[in-house]
């Protein structure tokens, strides 16, 4: 029984403070004043009454009731029904009464004060406090003959039951009567119709969000304009809820003073008035949900769970068939006829139905999770999450597993968990229904059948007498609130009210007291587990053959069938990923301890522990508990003897899981425990006593633990004391059992076997965090030094690292918890305490026994360690460490899917050696088969090591995980064995570190390899950047000084005689150098530096690679009498001979002609790095030449240099240099025939229209116009003017300081692109042919755009400036880091953002190649129309090489071949001063500075272009992978040092003639390439087909760029496929090998991995493999077998004389080498066509068709690019260094014939013809098989009146040659030349 009302309060409008901002309310009265005992006055009830603040009215409002809910601290709720109406303010003047009647509206303007009744009660019946309310209104506003007093006293003594479902009718004394329905219990909650209102509101998802907001916790508000209605949604909302009670937060009625309460943190269910809307602004974790406007907003930041499916879907169908149940018929052609709708009240509890059965399904077999820890005194019960999820397979569902660590479901527990209570409708649900529930799935009728039954019993719980009585009350007459009232509300007699309740309080007292039947029971269990789980048994169906797999393999186990089991394992180990086959391992492995098959041999418990760890580490953290805790009683039975009374346990090899340092799972599995033996020991007393009695029942045996707590608390009030203690203690000795039990159990897990490392309570300092515990202290783990302290004091314990302690602490705080929660007394807790370390440090000298036996073991079988094979010269640094390699990012190996077997794992060995780092091991995956996997790269190579954190465990333990990465895009995980030492592995990472950066660059592999070991005397360190900080004179001292020392430390060098004159004297020995120091700069002239008498010098100088191209194009020549005629427009200078204008530029340069060696100084000042223009290239039509040169200094350091370097006749005035500077430009210009007597400006901007528009139609989809080529390459931002005026004037070089010397103009790209408004094409490539007239700029100067600002412009210029934005090297080496890590990433990743493709375009690869190809094809078009260009970016080493080198190879088709790109490599990159050291970091002094792949970047630009043109190139595109590798790998001194003055200074420049050195040593990449190419045509490209003066335009736009492969593609077979030694050597003894093994069965099968197998060796092309075969058939038939060019060349003789017999009916096989094929490349040439009127350039891109143009000016139509170069393949396009006529004495008949011989440096051959004009080859003699050129004599049938000297012959390997010369000098020439090629190779 309860007070329907405990307090009646009158709040009135506080006028005293009503001048003060907002108006206040106060409270006027207050029955009863005094506050009862067990119910206080709760505070506050003023600003609730008026929840939008007090405020006075300029007239009267209807009165108004709403219902607030307070909430006390202790969860009670006070319910405070407000019934306010609105009273005239009396004014301060008098005025006279009023004697109108009562029925007089009120006129006169007046303010008005609210005025609230309010009701305080415990109980929520709204109608009732609304109509007793109503009724004191009604009583005071209509004057009716009624005492107020009587009236509220009655009203504060009645006395209503809470539950019982009775029916009690009130009346309050003033002739009203009301009946109240008492609901049949109070655990239900009572509706009315505000569930079904909320739905209609928000609609069915709406309020599902809200539903799921709420349980999971989230922030919701509500917004109405009406007060009520937030009352009815915040009441609805909870209802919904049921069972669970909602435990946050819970105010309907939110008053606006209150309104801070909003940003409380915690969760919370509030209503808020609509009109405070503009203050939820800034609630950015608030779900607000619009009663008004039926809408929810979920802010982005909120995630919220959603209902599992299928629940979500059925309650959805189900709301919807209950709210709208003609949605069913809708679509009926005869819809029923009558169809009932239900009205609000039913449908109000229909909807409730469907939200209780919603919570059914959820909680079905809650009851059998539910662990009962004690029964007596008080019942202890838990909830075993873990174990309920795992049951429901809903481990891994976020919306429950949510729920169940809510608050809600912990109250849920403590209510509901106890085996004897009251039952209500949820618990007849879960215990009886929910086999029906599962049945009717999916039958929507049943479901709503189902539905109505439960809302017909929450109706009835509400209405449980259908028949109400009439209701009595008063009500007032309508409109009396606008009446003008005599008088404001009575003040009530206090006295006669208390009176009232004094009287009635006296006679409750004397009334008997109402007893309460409670009809407790045992709680109903429900369906058992199993029958939950049968749901998911088609999961359990499909994974029956894996189970089948790990019950045969465990069965082979423990059977000793252990071949069998070691082919299963595999199988078994990838089985266990799946949950069911977890499961069917634990029960299997306990069935066998069951039947005492617990001592293992050796190999039986390394199986069973690696299934267990297996079974451990693929688990979900929440599934990890499940698993975990079918092991533990397992690892504690399972064992192997390992000596006289040693025995190890199963446990100490499945520590390293952080599953045993979780608190929580301890916790479940204690409790789980303790119940089993709380039920056992009541079950033991039952059978004692019905032993006494009679037979033991056997399905007493079967009850639950649950069921047994029920009996126990039915009979407790019947025992004695004395038996109640009894009990009492059992239970507690008991727990107290069980937390020995475990102390000793956490002991076995945490302790490690090796106690000196305690590797897993270090590794973990956050546990766990999956559990409903409440303790703060229970995810901390006590492990290490920084993560352990002391829970008592707070400060950190300084012995803690004792491994003991640390184990001690933890199990500490363990039985701490679970002691406390069971009720142990604190007698037990301290003994427990005080046992503890003696249990651990038992423990310890147990496992040391264990331990120091273990070792004793024969180890177990491990793979043994394969050797890698290694390269002659190198060396071993470390013996290999047995190591994992583990899979990393790249999916190829790990099949999947590719396809194929998981060739990673593997197990291995790394080891370190001078040149490489190699792993070399087997899969661990047995059924790959005996493959070998092999993952190495070049020590040089190496960029990044890093430890990574341990995430799995492969076969045995481990304890180091290091990443290595390398930059031949290669990497490393490799997971140290336990066998391997930190120690070892800190000591390998050290060795790779010293051996990766070298203090010096002579001790790197290139050097060592080879050599005895020998000590090597260190040069002292050179300073860096000599260029910025020493002046020309110490530039030379050094030279001189380092030059001389060489002499003594290096054998190779011998001293040189020095010349009065200090020539270099060049003799046989091309690396004797000398250097006079008395001579001066300025004197050293080229007459001076070489002597015409000494042949030696002139060959020497010659054979350069600079030299020898610069001869080859006309640049400059070195003539015996060194005569020059002076039309010549470059020379040779030796200005830099000993390196004093530039220490980076090579020794001998090209400058024009007028120019002196004494300007150089002066001019080299103004650029960077002292890198001044010169001459490279130039084109042999148009005699334009390419230049390069560093970007202009900065005034300051400008200035530096004229002050340190000035010359010693005095300082020149400031403009001198740049008026040299100017001349040296204008002579540049000047050297172009067409420039050199033209005056005047010269621009691209005085093109006319009309050449712009002449071109045929046909023409128009050919080539890009330099303009257009021009917008592109500069910032393509700006839109470009249509205007073609000057814009300005150009700013002398003299006038503009050096920093201008560079005239730049904005409008320099709308000059160059003149009227052209034709667009390129989409791809980036040639658009649109034009016409150029030959008034353009002589010079074009690219370069960079920021160093280029605020010049002027000079009209009388001849040359023009481009500026460009170009990277630089800060984002070449940041954006191939991107590039290594998109191409080999460290891990698979899940996040569709970095995608491969994805992480590809991040890392700007393409856009930097997109870039220099555009550059490069713009500098091809300028050179190829008659302008020079000059390259002058950065330091002139780095992008400056790039472009040049493109440059030339687009434009000269010598560099396309072998010989040519070798000769471009070593004049641009490697005498021109790329810094390879410093951008490759290879040694200690640019380590910092980082790896920098600019020669890569530029590799990959001619990859591109390869792809685009692949009949350009004699080399194949393995030539430039093995580059691109070995330039980086050391294994050659080709790449190292920074330039020429470096390379001689380490006597590196030139190689002796007389020295012997080891046919295996190979000190330059290019004599390995030349060796290598005899062997095998695997540098060779068969597609090889050029045509003559070919120059390529490639296409640049990113979607025409290909990733390389060198980037991607692994060979784990082999290695790298680069160290050609390795992998076709080792091929031919494996093929050695196998032919000796006849008893191998022969197959012809051959299966091919895509990323194993080596794909071009397995399966080689066609070409390769027809001269493979061909040798072998030679050396079968016991011919000397051909090498494979001379073969290669006889056959494309032949194909030529086919296909001349042929004509133009070409056959397939002759296709392939005729010269003239157009189908497979792209031609982009450019033709000067002749006409009367004058030359107009055509620019096309035609291959196939013939097509003409018909310009204006009269040119006439030409053929296609094919067709005009076949016309012209003759002899003269063949690379022909020296030829002429020799008389050739025949091998057979010995006549001798005239022959015209041709020798062929490029291809390394000595060809002959018939005669000059033929094309067809007689013969080739290959120079590599020749062995000597001697002088002859006369042979019989020599050619008559022929000197002796002219005859000479050429011995070769396989035969004399015989050759008569017309002459003697002829006869010299010819040797001198043969000898030259013979040197070169």
């Amino acid at each position: 029984m309860a007070r329907l009302a405990d307090y009646f309060v009158l709040v009135g409008y506080d006028h005293d403070k009503r001048g003060s901002g907002d108006g206040q309310g106060r409270i006027i009265q207050r029955f009863p004043e005094k506050e009862w005992e067990d119910n206080p006055f709760p505070e506050g009830i003023q600003l609730f009454c008026q929840p939008g603040g007090w405020q006075l009215v300029l007239e009267r409002k209807s009165p108004n009731f709403f219902v607030a809910v307070l909430t006390k601290i202790n969860s009670e709720r006070h319910y405070c029904a407000c019934f306010t109406f609105w009273e005239a303010v009396e004014s301060s003047q008098n005025h006279a009464d009023v004697t109108d009647e009562d029925s007089k509206f009120i006129q006169t303007p007046q303010l008005f004060a609210p005025k609230s009744l309010v009701l305080v009660s415990q109980l929520d019946h709204t109608e009732v406090f609304r109509n007793c309310l109503g009724l004191i209104y009604t009583i005071y506003i209509d004057c009716l003959d009624f005492p107020l007093e009587k009236v509220i006293g009655n009203l504060l003594t009645c006395i209503v039951p809470i539950t019982g479902g009775s029916q009690r009718t009130i009346s309050l004394g003033a002739g009203d009567r009301q009946v109240i329905q008492i609901p049949i219990s109070d655990a239900l909650p009572v509706t009315g119709c505000s569930v079904a209102l909320l739905l209609k509101q928000l609609g069915i998802n709406n309020v599902l969000d809200l539903f799921c907001a709420a349980l999971t916790e989230h922030k919701i508000l509500f917004l109405s304009s009406s007060y009520q209605r937030l009352t009815e949604a915040c009441r609805a909302l909870l209802a919904l809820m049921f069972p669970l009670k909602y435990s946050f937060t819970y105010i309907p009625i939110l008053p606006a003073q209150l309104i801070e309460v909003l940003s409380s943190p915690t969760p919370f269910i509030i209503g808020i008035h609509s009109s405070f809307r503009a203050d939820m602004q800034d609630l950015l974790d608030v779900i607000v949900a619009d009663l008004d406007g039926s809408t929810v907003v979920i802010p982005e930041c909120i995630h919220i769970s959603v209902l599992p499916e299928p629940y979500l879907a059925q309650t959805q169908t189900a709301l919807s068939m209950v709210l709208d149940p003609e949605l069913e018929y809708a679509d009926y052609a005869f819809p029923p006829s009558s169809m009932s709708v239900s009205s609000m009240k039913f449908q109000d509890k229909e909807i409730r139905a469907v939200f209780l059965r919603l919570f059914a399904q959820l909680f079905q077999g809650y009851r059998w999770s539910l662990q009962i820890i004690r029964i007596h005194p008080e019942p202890v019960i838990r909830f075993h999450k873990v174990a309920f999820l795992a049951q429901r397979v809903l481990l891994d569902d976020d919306f429950l597993t949510k729920v169940l660590d809510g608050m809600a479901f912990a109250g849920f527990v403590s209510e509901r968990g106890s085996p004897y209570r009251v039952c209500d409708l949820f618990d007849e649900l879960v215990a009886n229904e929910i086999e029906r529930i599962r049945s009717e799935e999916g039958n929507p009728q049943k479901v709503l059948k189902h539905v109505k039954e439960i809302s017909e019993m929450l109706h009835r719980n509400e209405n449980p007498y259908p028949a109400v009585a009439m209701h009595k009350i008063q009500k007032p007459t309508e409109g009396s609130y606008l009446r003008m009232q005599r008088k404001t509300f009575p003040q009530l007699d206090e006295g006669m009210v208390q009176w009232i309740i004094d009287q009635a309080t006296a006679k409750l007292k004397n009334a008997p007291p109402a007893v309460k039947a409670e009809m407790k029971c045992m709680v109903p269990m429900g369906p058992p587990t199993a029958a939950v789980i049968d749901r998911n048994g088609i999961i359990l169906a499909n994974s029956a053959r894996r189970l089948e797999v790990v019950r045969n393999c465990i069965t082979y186990i423990f059977e000793n069938k252990m071949l069998e089991a070691k082919k299963m394992l595999p199988a078994m180990l990838r089985a266990l990923k799946g949950r069911a086959a977890r499961q069917c391992l634990t029960e299997e492995l306990n069935l066998h301890v069951m039947q005492n098959r617990a001592v293992l041999d050796h190999q039986q418990f390394d199986y069973v522990v690696r299934m267990m760890n297996c079974a451990l580490q693929d688990c979900t953290p929440l599934d990890e508990h499940v698993v975990a805790a079918a092991f533990l009683p397992l690892v504690t039975a399972f064992c192997r003897k390992l000596g006289s009374g040693v025995t190890q346990f199963a446990y100490s090899c499945v520590q390293e899981h952080l599953v045993w340092t979780n608190l929580q799972f301890w916790e479940a599995m204690f409790y789980s425990d303790v119940q089993n033996h709380i039920r056992a020991l009541y079950l033991e007393m039952d059978s004692e006593q019905l032993l006494e009695t009679g037979p033991v029942n056997g399905e007493r045996e079967e009850r639950s633990a649950l069921e047994v707590g029920a009996e126990q608390l039915c009979m407790w009030p019947t025992y004695s004391k004395e038996k109640q203690q009894e009990l009492i203690d059992k239970e507690e000795s008991t727990v107290y059992s069980q937390a020995i039990h475990y102390g000793n159990r956490l002991t076995y897990l945490l302790l490690p076997l090796d106690t000196s490392k305690n590797r897993l309570l270090r590794s973990t300092a956050i546990g766990d965090m999956e559990s409903v515990s409440n303790s703060f202290v229970t995810n901390s783990i006590a492990g290490s030094m920084a993560e352990s302290y002391d829970t008592e004091s707070g400060f950190e314990d300084a012995e803690t690292s004792d491994v003991a302690n640390s184990v001690v602490r933890f199990i500490n705080r363990f039985v701490d918890k679970v002691c406390t929660e069971s009720g142990v007394s604190s007698d037990h807790l301290k003994a427990l305490h005080a046992n503890l370390p003696d249990i651990v440090q038992m423990h310890i000298e147990t496992l040391d026994a264990v331990h120091r036996e273990s070792k004793r073991l024969p180890p177990i079988q491990k793979p043994k360690l394969l050797r890698p094979s290694l390269l002659i010269g190198e060396e071993l640094v470390m013996e290999g460490l047995r190591v994992f390699l583990e899979p990393d990012g790249r999916e190829e190996s790990m099949g999947g899917s590719v396809g194929g077997p998981r060739i990673l794992p593997a197990e291995g060995a790394i080891f370190l050696t001078s040149y490489r780092i190699i792993f070399k091991g087997v899969p661990i995956e047995t059924l790959v088969g005996e493959q070998t996997v092999i993952r190495s790269f070049p020590v040089a190579s190496f960029t990044k090591d890093k430890k990574i954190s341990q995430h799995s465990r492969t076969e045995q333990d481990i304890q180091d995980r290091i990443q290595l990465r390398s930059s031949t895009f290669q990497l490393m995980k490799i997971a140290f064995d336990e066998e391997v030492g930190s120690e070892m592995v800190e000591l390998f990472r050290k060795h790779i570190h010293k051996l990766r950066y070298p203090q010096y660059v002579h001790s790197s592999f290139a050097f060592t390899v080879g050599q005895a070991a020998k000590q090597v005397i260190e040069p002292k360190q050179k300073e860096k950047n000599p260029s910025l900080r020493t002046m020309s004179k110490n530039i030379m001292k050094n030279a001189k000084k380092t030059i001389g020392r060489q002499h003594i430390t290096r054998k190779k060098f011998t001293p040189p005689t020095l010349d009065q004159r200090g020539i270099p004297a060049h003799g046989d020995n091309p690396d004797q150098i000398s250097v006079s120091e008395e001579m001066e700069q300025s004197a050293l002239t080229l007459s001076s530096t070489i002597r015409s008498t000494d042949k030696s010098t002139m060959s020497h100088v010659v054979e350069r690679a600079c030299c020898r191209d610069y001869q080859r194009l006309g640049l400059g020549t070195l003539s015996n009498s060194l005569t020059r005629s002076k039309n010549e427009p470059f020379r040779i200078t030796t200005v830099n001979r000993m390196y004093g204008v530039c220490r980076s530029y090579p020794s001998l340069l090209i400058i024009p002609q007028t120019i002196q060696d004494n300007t150089m100084h002066r001019i080299s000042r103004c650029y960077r790095q002292n890198r001044f223009p010169v001459v490279c290239w130039r084109n042999s039509r148009t005699k334009a030449v390419l230049l390069r040169s560093a970007g202009l200094h900065g005034k300051s350091v400008v200035g530096f240099f004229k002050s340190q370097n000035a010359p010693t006749a005095g300082p020149s005035p400031a403009d001198s240099t740049s008026i040299e500077q100017e001349k040296y430009l204008q002579a540049v210009i000047n050297s172009m025939p067409h420039y050199a007597d033209t005056g005047g400006r010269n621009t691209l901007s005085s093109f006319t229209s009309t050449h712009m528009n002449s071109s045929d139609s046909s023409d128009k989809q050919r080539q890009p116009k330099i303009g257009v080529l021009m917008k592109q390459v500069m910032s393509g931002k700006e839109d470009v003017p249509s205007s073609f005026s000057r814009g300005g004037k150009w700013g002398s070089i003299r006038g503009s300081g050096r920093l201008n010397a560079y005239s730049l103009n904005s409008d320099v790209g709308v000059r160059l692109a003149g009227r052209e408004t034709l667009s390129s094409q989409a791809n980036g490539g040639p658009s649109d042919s034009h016409y150029f007239r030959q008034q353009r700029a002589g010079l074009y100067i690219i370069g960079e755009k920021s160093q280029l600002k605020g010049a002027k412009q000079d009209p009388l210029q001849q040359w023009e400036v481009v500026p460009i934005e170009i990277f630089d090297v800060r984002h070449v080496k940041n954006s191939f880091k991107k590039l290594m890590k998109a191409c080999v990433p460290s891990s698979a990743s899940s996040d569709p953002n970095l995608s491969y493709y994805r992480s590809l375009e991040e890392s700007d690869w393409l856009s930097q190649l997109h870039k220099l190809l555009q550059v490069s094809v713009l500098v091809v078009e300028l050179l190829d129309n008659g302008s020079s260009v000059l390259i002058s970016l950065e330091d002139g080493w780095d992008v400056t090489t790039q472009v040049v080198s493109l440059v030339q190879l687009l434009s000269d088709q010598h560099y396309r071949t072998l010989e040519g790109f070798r000769l471009l490599v070593e004049k641009e990159w490697l005498s021109f001063g790329h810094r390879f050291s410093h951008r490759g970091a290879q040694t200690m002094a640019s380590q910092s500075s980082g790896f920098t792949p600019v020669f890569l970047q530029f590799l990959d630009c001619v990859h591109q272009i390869h792809l685009q043109f692949p009949m350009e190139f004699e080399f194949s595109l393995y030539y430039l992978k093995f580059l691109a590798y070995h330039y980086v790998s050391n294994r050659f001194r080709t790449f190292l040092l920074d330039s020429d003055h470096e390379r001689i200074e380490l006597g590196l420049m030139y190689e002796e003639k007389g020295e012997k050195k080891p046919q295996h040593v190979y000190k330059s990449v290019w004599d390995y390439i030349d060796r290598l190419s005899k062997k095998t045509p695997i540098f060779f490209n068969y597609l090889y087909a050029p045509e003559d003066g070919e120059v390529l335009r490639p296409y640049g736009n990113i979607s025409n760029l290909k990733v390389w492969d060198y980037y991607t593609h692994e060979t784990l077979s082999e290695g790298p496929p680069y160290d050609w030694e390795l992998v076709y050597g080792r091929r031919e003894q494996m093929d050695d090998g196998e032919r000796t093994d006849t008893m191998a069965p022969q197959t012809q099968r051959k299966i091919v991995w895509p990323c194993y197998d080596n794909q071009n060796k397995t399966e080689p092309d066609a070409i390769s493999k027809l001269l493979e075969e061909l040798q072998m058939l030679e050396c079968e038939l016991g011919q000397v077998p051909d090498k494979w060019k001379e073969t290669w060349d006889k056959i494309k003789t032949t194909q030529r004389t086919e296909s001349k017999q042929e004509g133009k009916h070409l056959s397939s096989s002759s296709l392939l080498m005729s010269s003239s094929l157009s189908h497979h490349r792209r031609s982009q040439c450019v033709y000067l066509h002749e006409a009367a009127v004058g030359s107009t350039l055509n620019l096309s891109l035609d291959t196939d068709s013939s097509t003409t143009s018909t310009p204006s000016s009269g040119v006439l139509g030409r053929k296609s690019t094919s067709t005009l170069y076949s016309q012209f393949q003759t002899s003269e396009s063949e690379h022909r260094s020296y030829e002429g006529v020799l008389y050739k004495r025949g091998a057979l008949l010995k006549a001798w014939k005239s022959r015209w011989f041709v020798l062929d440096k490029t291809k390394h051959q000595l060809r002959y013809y018939d005669s000059k004009s033929d094309t067809d080859v007689k013969g080739i003699v290959d120079l590599a098989e020749v062995e000597s050129v001697t002088l002859g004599t006369a042979a019989m049938g020599a050619p008559k009146n022929i000197e002796e000297k002219a005859f000479f012959d050429l011995k070769t390997t396989k035969r004399v040659y015989n050759f008569c010369a017309q002459d003697c000098q002829s006869a010299q020439q010819w040797i001198d030349k043969i000898q030259s090629c013979l040197s070169d190779a």
